[in-house]
């Protein structure tokens, strides 16, 4: 890890001072980017290194994931992931910016899994991505939110800094010195399947499940008598829920989802339309 930071650090640091070189062949010419440039929605304050290695450990990244980060900034989220094996594209609305992540990812040596757009996020396709990290303002995230829900279950989401409002996080977590002078806390949530509505469970008892994001509650209606369900949470497609004494553990399916409980019965219901 220590090799990839000196390595990642090099890179973005020559990057930054631009060598006459570079800047000849470069379209947008020498550009040094400065803490607290305007951008398009926010102005710019880069993800300290110790925060994003916090960050990717937080998601879980591996090399099978494909991380997409929203306002990319100088890149570095970008190449740190493509240097643990990862897929990994940055979404960026500034194009010198972005012409300085592809110049950093090069020096890195991960051109081949960093990638790099000018786009706006607001009108970019990430639905593809299975780790999704941001650094935008807390007002941003709420636009953002409808589309991340709808991102495929499992899907983790990564924040510097800033919630998403009455969505309460999985995990958070906070880096202390290290170079972490500011912004030094980030979250994580982990995108919920919809479960939300009536299922109809093969022994003939009836689950009615609310919702509010990971969170559940309702009642199994079961011999007449419904019976109110607690500790009741989601962890992307995977699905909890206790039941008088008996806790059931499940996975959802798009319509259906079953699993064990702690009788070691088998259980499956199907949702009702």
């Amino acid at each position: 890890m220590m090799k990839i930071r000196r390595t990642l650090l090099a890179a973005i640091t020559a990057t930054a001072l631009l060598g006459n070189a570079w800047a000849q062949e470069a379209a947008v010419g020498a550009f040094t980017p400065e803490v607290g440039q305007a951008g398009k929605d926010v102005v710019w304050v880069p993800t300290s290194q110790a925060l994003v290695d916090a960050m990717l450990d937080m998601a879980g990244l591996t090399a099978q994931d494909y991380l997409i980060d929203l306002g990319s900034g100088d890149g570095r989220t970008v190449i740190t992931a493509a240097m643990r094996g990862a897929r990994a594209h940055g979404i960026e609305y500034n194009p010198d910016m972005v012409a300085l992540s592809k110049q950093a990812a090069e020096a890195a040596g991960v051109s081949d899994r960093a990638t790099f757009e000018e786009a706006d996020i607001f009108e970019s396709d990430f639905s593809k991505a299975s780790v999704i990290s941001l650094f935008l303002l807390p007002n941003l995230n709420l636009r953002l939110r409808p589309t991340l829900l709808d991102m495929a279950p499992g899907t983790r989401v990564v924040s510097n800094s800033f919630d998403m409002g009455d969505w309460e996080p999985d995990d958070t977590v906070r880096v202390d010195g290290e170079g972490c002078t500011g912004y030094c806390n980030a979250y994580k949530w982990i995108i919920p399947a919809k479960v939300e509505g009536s299922w109809k469970m093969e022994d003939g008892g009836v689950l009615a499940l609310t919702q509010a994001f990971q969170m559940l509650s309702g009642s199994l209606r079961k011999d007449g008598e419904p019976q109110e369900i607690s500790d009741a949470k989601l962890s992307g497609a995977d699905i909890t829920f206790t039941v008088g004494k008996d806790v059931y553990t499940g996975r959802v399916d798009g319509d259906s989802m079953g699993g064990r409980n702690d009788s070691g019965k088998d259980w499956r219901a199907t949702k009702q339309l």
